[in-house]
């Protein structure tokens, strides 16, 4: 089970490093970050099709979201200075609930 989870969490480590990347690309205009940012969608898709072999759909999908919304709004704070009013911060607590709650059995 240990190697279903390692693939979800590099589906997630994939996919928030794409993201984060896509202010960097400016539009898909500069070719290296666009040519990392979409190897790093397919590898974070790619991984997801091992996850989903032991884990359920719903709660790869559900933990794949959730913190992927969660580390990329706390990288976009450190590295874009994106703002988290006290609201958002809540919000994203709440993510890292719902996501230890659907990983409960």
């Amino acid at each position: 089970m240990f190697f279903y989870y390692a693939c979800l969490a590099a589906a997630i480590l994939l996919e928030v490093t794409g993201t984060m990347l896509l202010p960097v690309s400016q539009n898909f205009s500069r070719p290296i970050p666009t040519f990392i940012l979409i190897c790093c969608y397919a590898g974070a898709f790619y991984m997801l099709t091992f996850a989903v072999q032991a884990i359920p759909l719903a709660v790869v999908y559900a933990t794949w979201s959730g913190l992927g919304v969660f580390a990329i709004a706390i990288l976009g704070y450190l590295f874009y200075h994106h703002a988290l009013p006290w609201h958002a911060m809540l919000g994203l607590g709440m993510i890292i609930g719902g996501v230890v709650l659907v990983q409960l059995k």
